[in-house]
């Protein structure tokens, strides 16, 4: 898997944690350490596409746009 796949793929996840934690936040009896949990994973998540999209931008691209 490419890099910006990799980056491609978490950003989906960080998304599907967001839509998920929408749904905690809204249900009538909303479970406070299953919005902690999303929380936290969303951040890691964050974390981790940061600290690759960093990586990333230290390829150095040829003439053509790839590494």
């Amino acid at each position: 898997m490419s890099l910006e796949a990799r980056i491609d793929a978490l950003r989906r996840k960080h998304a599907h944690l967001d839509e998920e934690l929408e749904y905690e936040v809204h249900r009538p009896f909303p479970n406070g350490a299953a919005i902690w949990r999303l929380k936290r994973e969303k951040l890691f998540l964050k974390d981790e596409i940061s600290r690759l999209v960093a990586a990333n931008d230290d390829i150095p691209q040829d003439q053509n746009g790839a590494a």
